[in-house]
């Protein structure tokens, strides 16, 4: 689970991945999805052009108002916010600023989603 409040390069690189991710690993039943935080009207139309841009088809992008789903309490100063759980437990939770999530960062993410796959 991703909360943004914008699309960034970075961020699509992320989504990308795990969009990966989970087409791999569906017989574990991972889901991801991004929610944008964000009440720009425009924002919905943009995230059906990146999923067919980007090749996005495993991951749900969906938009929420600027403060988040109620009870989540999403940082108000935080830009991307990752929250990797199984079976209702967080595993691993990971926020960035804007502009703070960097390649390196991705590449993190990315090994963090073994915390939550099933051994092999």
């Amino acid at each position: 689970m991703i909360f943004a409040r914008e699309v960034s390069d970075n961020l699509t690189s992320l989504v990308k991945k795990v969009d990966a991710a989970t087409a791999k690993n569906s017989a574990c039943r991972m889901g991801s999805f991004v929610v944008f935080l964000n009440d720009d009207e425009s924002l919905e139309k943009k995230l059906q052009e990146m999923a067919k841009k980007e090749g996005i088809e495993n991951t749900i992008l969906t938009t929420d108002n600027p403060a988040g789903p109620q009870g989540y309490k999403i940082a108000k100063d935080a830009d991307i916010t990752v929250v990797l759980y199984t079976k209702g437990k967080v595993q691993v939770n990971r926020t960035f600023r804007k502009g703070e999530l960097k390649e390196a960062d991705v590449e993190k993410v990315v090994a963090d989603l073994g915390k939550i796959l099933p051994a092999k």
